[in-house]
């Protein structure tokens, strides 16, 4: 090795590698010292200065159809900006998360009403993709560490060492150089490593390590399920969708693909083969299409990969399911979220046809009712081929009383509470699971005797909003207070009737929010609001309510946390409105007479108790989840109840 003696631009010195007391050529690491040289030079031109700076590409994020990140040296970092004809080199992975690039053309840019610069970068060259860690050369003991690393490594001379390098990375390593998913397809066809190596220089990326700012990726696969082919049509015009099930070891996500995708990977993938899919790209999901529990859904378009493992055996497994007990449906009514049930078949209907509105096509429906150990029933409507096909077997053997699990229904507020199956719903017939066995045992022993109600019959007209019933599983405050440890397992709901008693007009009480999706929105770098949710900026927010207020009754009180639709009825206005009554002057501040009129009036509440951990300390958490006038009719039935179950 000799050292490279090039001239270097804006007087930067090559990094130098005290591990192996060999400098390392500039376009293996960053340039130290760089950023901070740029900034401090107020007439800096990149066109005229031809310099030759080389950076770390960190906290890379998509806003509107740009990319910001940091550029980091090594020793500095400042925010900067991918202008959009740079948006093709991410989306393909030419420029990685904590990958390095050249600046080639650039300019230095202030970022309104802030005393703050930022680099809006218009050319550079990918020089290296995604390392392990972010570089920092402050750190004198990792440099240390990663000299002892080298040292022993060049012991054990070997072409694969185990030795694990914490600190600066200085180049990927060769044993993870991420591959595409037809790379690796090639190299296994073409038989390119031994085995042993190919462990190594495949690096395929397990689902839980996916997030939608990283760069290239190849995950290994399972497809659990696969839906239908559908076409659409909306404001935007008309096409056709599909969307996939993907499941490795312990986790699963959703992919979807749309018109020329969907065409081009409908034949592709197979009920229980294992495929290679890279150049996919991950969004936050959307609750009201997710199947499957992972915070993210991903997307496939004509680009990406998707190549199939060879030598994988062809099976399905069983479908995964998160059970709700049918006395805990009432919280998921007219919700978003879909939800699995299982029952024991207690009826089925015979097939019935139904009209359509958008299109006048008749559609078979079949209604069937499940019960389970809470001797609830609810009515659970079957849809199209679920009607005819799973449906008539459930006819043919319902004297039976099978068990039936359900993926993915709808809980809708028809006749209190009622479930719809969805395209993308699964039924299982008798499943060999413990839930559907204990179940089963509970009914053959005691549930076939025993008097069953209708979950819907207990809902309040005045609950249709998703909230439970105002009248059911009635507590004072003091049940609460005196239970600390309510709520630890799992979520308990109650409801209850009090006054609002205090309302602290110095806390936060709502947060900028997203006027499509409702998520908490930030400030864009220039101007407007970004959302994660919708992947867009909009040049306004909305304010929505996230506020505590203190609730009292004749036995205590408590703290109840309470969010926008349930705030909006207790302070009687929206938090925009209230927003501005804050802002405005005067002798009388509106805005303290607004929550003092909110005070000592009397609601009734549906509330869920949960423990929330704070600084190592578990504590009750007390969250409005319905908000009511009191019914006093109501009230005073319920009054007359207590008395005659004392008597």
């Amino acid at each position: 090795h000799h050292t490279n003696t090039q001239h270097t631009p804006l007087g930067f010195s090559p990094f130098f590698d005290s591990s192996s007391n060999q400098t390392i050529r500039m376009q293996n690491s960053v340039t130290p010292d760089a950023i901070s040289a740029v900034l401090s030079n107020p007439s800096f031109d990149s066109s005229s200065d031809r310099s030759e700076i080389v950076v770390q590409v960190v906290d890379l994020k998509p806003i509107g159809n740009r990319y910001t990140f940091s550029a980091n040296d090594g020793k500095t970092r400042v925010k900067a900006m991918f202008t959009a004809s740079l948006t093709p080199e991410i989306v393909s992975g030419n420029i990685q998360n904590l990958g390095l690039i050249r600046l080639v053309d650039f300019t230095v840019n202030d970022i309104s009403s802030k005393s703050t610069k930022y680099f809006l970068v218009t050319k550079c060259e990918s020089v290296a993709s995604a390392l392990d860690s972010e570089i920092d050369l402050e750190g004198k003991k990792d440099e240390e560490e990663e000299g002892e690393a080298a040292k022993r490594q060049k012991l054990d001379h070997s072409p694969v060492s185990d030795v694990v390098s914490t600190g600066i990375t200085l180049k990927p390593k060769q044993e993870f150089v991420a591959k595409s998913a037809s790379q690796i397809i090639t190299e296994q066809r073409g038989n390119a490593a031994p085995a042993a190596r190919m462990a190594m220089t495949r690096r395929v990326h397990p689902l839980v390590s996916l997030n939608p700012y990283q760069g290239s990726w190849t995950i290994k696969v399972r497809v659990t399920n696969k839906g239908t082919m559908r076409n659409y049509k909306n404001a935007k015009g008309e096409g056709c969708v599909f969307n996939v099930e993907l499941t490795d070891e312990g986790t699963q996500i959703q992919a979807t693909m749309f018109n020329d995708a969907a065409r081009k990977f409908y034949d592709r993938f197979h009920l229980g083969k294992v495929y290679y899919i890279s150049r996919g790209s991950l969004k936050l999901a959307n609750k009201q299409f997710k199947t499957v529990q992972n915070d993210y859904e991903m997307t496939l378009n004509e680009n990406s990969e998707v190549e199939e493992a060879s030598n994988e055996e062809t099976f399905v497994p069983e479908t995964k399911f998160n059970f709700v007990p049918i006395e805990e449906l009432g919280m998921y009514v007219n919700q978003k979220e879909l939800i699995d049930l299982i029952g024991v078949v207690q009826s089925v209907s015979p097939t019935m046809s139904i009209r359509r509105r958008t299109d006048n096509e008749m559609i078979p429906k079949r209604d069937i009712t499940l019960a389970d150990e809470s001797k609830k029933t609810v009515v659970v409507s079957l849809w199209n081929d679920l009607a005819t096909g799973v449906g008539q077997e459930l006819l043919d053997m319902a004297d039976k009383s099978p068990v039936i699990a359900i993926k993915s229904l709808k809980v809708g507020d028809f006749q209190g509470v009622s479930l719809s199956t969805i395209r993308r719903s699964n039924v299982v017939i008798n499943p060999e699971s413990p839930e559907a066995k204990k179940l089963k045992s509970w009914f053959d022993s005691e549930g076939k005797e025993a008097s069953m109600s209708s979950i819907g019959s207990g809902m309040s007209p005045l609950a249709k909003n998703g909230s439970w019933s105002m009248y059911t599983d009635r507590v004072l405050l003091s049940h609460i207070t005196s239970n600390p440890s309510l709520g630890d397992e799992k979520p308990v709901f109650f409801s209850t009737r009090g006054y609002i008693s205090f309302i602290k007009p110095d806390q936060t009480m709502w947060y900028q929010a997203c006027k499509t999706c409702n998520k908490k929105v930030t400030e864009a770098m220039d101007s407007g609001y970004w959302c994660e949710g919708c992947q867009k900026k909009d040049e306004e927010c909305s304010l929505r309510y996230i506020m505590v207020v203190k609730v009292s009754d004749s036995t205590g009180e408590a703290w109840f946390s309470s969010f926008n639709d349930e705030a909006e009825k207790i302070i009687g206005c929206s938090a925009d409105e209230l927003n501005k009554l804050r802002s405005e002057g005067g002798e009388v501040n509106e805005f303290q007479t607004r929550l003092k009129e909110a005070t000592w009036s009397s609601h009734v509440f549906r509330i869920s108790v949960t423990q929330n951990e704070y600084n190592g300390e578990k504590r009750q958490r007390v969250t409005v989840k319905g908000v009511a006038p009191v019914d006093f009719a109501a009230e005073a039935r319920l009054l007359l109840q207590d008395i005659s179950k004392k008597n």
